[in-house]
């Protein structure tokens, strides 16, 4: 009765110490959040990021990777990033010269979902 205890015990302490590093092993894989402390923001404050990302990517039509390199949000080398970053300037000067202070222009105002913005109206129904 002894022995079935210990070997009870021994199974446990095998199986949680099992999962514990099976839950290491899958963070080091995984590796850092690109969300846990932005790096290389030339632009955009840290304050408001978040929201700020998921509306270019609403407002563009495209995931993540459109403008960063996949899991390396930091890495400049995307053409595409660069692009982005003088659109969003662009936007700050359109949106500083009213004199209310808001913001009347998004990227929105021209791409309306979609990567190009349409250069021309619909045609007539």
């Amino acid at each position: 009765m002894y022995n079935c205890s210990i070997r009870k015990l021994v199974v446990l302490i095998a199986l949680v110490l099992s999962l514990s590093l099976f839950a290491q092993d899958k963070e080091k894989k995984k590796g850092p959040s690109p969300f846990t402390s932005p790096k290389n923001l030339k632009v955009l404050p840290t304050e408001g990021l978040q929201p700020a990302m998921q509306a270019y990517r609403v407002a563009l039509g495209v995931m993540c990777t459109y403008c960063h390199v996949e899991g390396d949000f930091a890495n400049d080398e995307h053409p595409k990033k660069t692009i982005a970053r003088a659109m969003i300037r662009m936007l700050g000067d359109i949106n500083s010269r009213f004199p209310d202070g808001k913001a009347h222009v998004t990227c929105y105002t021209c791409h309306r979902g979609e990567a190009e913005p349409k250069m021309t109206p619909p045609a007539a129904q």
